[in-house]
């Protein structure tokens, strides 16, 4: 059933255990030992123990600007896997080396400005792959998979679409259902997957702090949703409502209008996952906590966490 693909040779994606140990970036700024003292010591508990994973999203929007909090964010978490979207860096910008010195590995698909998704690991991510096969020549950087101890990991900043009379929104709805053709082929090589990132969907009213308010607008219309249920259609389980099937769970708060602090928001951030994954699925969280720091993204984590 599983297809193993050399990992590809563009120059959009890069493989982090692949790069000299000098890279450039100024370590001093971005790397502390007390980052890889305790990424050590937890990874060494990790392997005692065993059998708990750990998979995390989080659109850093600017990972220039939030590095330091997620470099935080891993010492302190220890995910397993911790995918990123709105990277918002130049391939040859990403902190590889201070991430590699923390004890990570990493493989991503950056672009300068916008867009740009990552992945990073403990164990190093094999079969890699960039892009949209039906959408070739797609110049924005929105998606990038890898398998991470037998799971197939399948980041996704997907297209926002702006307004439904855009021509951005036909985009969007192009990149869906390109997104939900390659899906479906994974679907058949790996048993264990999890498409993940920042969806730009609310996929139902319990997923929007006023549903009058944004009804058939951007993120929260019927044709939208459609989308994310013509995925879940392939036989994927959203893993936050197998967990919490009632309340709010929101994942982006606006920087306007002090809505973190209003606690109006919209879960738009998603961990869907294969029927091998839903039946060891144990915990989902969203981790407010990092919402809340100074300089924070618009977006909080998620975290799926299974017993394989």
């Amino acid at each position: 059933m599983f297809q193993n693909r050399q990992p590809p040779k563009s120059p959009n994606v890069t493989i982090a255990s692949r790069l000299p140990n000098k890279s450039g970036f100024h370590e001093p700024l971005l790397f502390c030992p007390y980052f890889a003292r305790k990424a050590r010591n937890a990874f060494q508990t990790t392997l005692t123990h065993g059998i708990r994973m750990k998979i995390t999203t989080w659109n850093v929007n600017s990972l220039n600007v939030r590095l330091p909090q997620v470099q935080n964010w891993l010492a302190d978490h220890q995910p397993d896997v911790l995918v990123l979207q709105e990277l918002k860096l130049d391939q040859d910008k990403f902190p590889a080396a201070a991430l590699q010195m923390m004890g990570w590995h990493s493989v991503w698909s950056g672009q300068k400005t916008y867009n740009g998704v990552a992945i990073i690991s403990r164990s190093e991510p094999q079969d890699v792959h960039v892009g949209l096969p039906t959408l070739p020549d797609d110049p924005q950087r929105r998606i990038i998979a890898a398998t991470v101890n037998g799971v197939r990991v399948i980041n996704v900043y997907c297209v926002n679409g702006e307004a439904l009379d855009s021509p951005k929104f036909q985009y969007k709805e192009q990149w869906f259902a390109a997104l939900t053709e390659f899906v479906r082929d994974e679907m058949t090589r790996h048993e264990k997957l999890v498409l993940l990132g920042d969806f730009n969907i609310a996929p139902a009213d319990a997923d929007c702090y006023d549903p009058e308010k944004w009804h058939e607008k951007i993120h929260c219309s019927s044709i939208e949703r459609q989308w994310f249920k013509n995925l879940l259609d392939l036989g994927l389980t959203d893993s936050l409502r197998q967990i919490h099937p009632e309340g709010a769970f929101y994942t982006w708060f606006d920087y306007r209008g002090a809505m973190f602090q209003r606690k109006l928001g919209l879960r738009i951030d998603h961990q869907l996952i294969s029927p091998a994954l839903s039946a060891v699925l144990k915990d989902v969280y969203v981790d407010l906590d990092a919402r809340a720091q100074e300089r924070p993204s618009d977006h909080a984590p998620v975290v799926a966490e299974f017993d394989l």
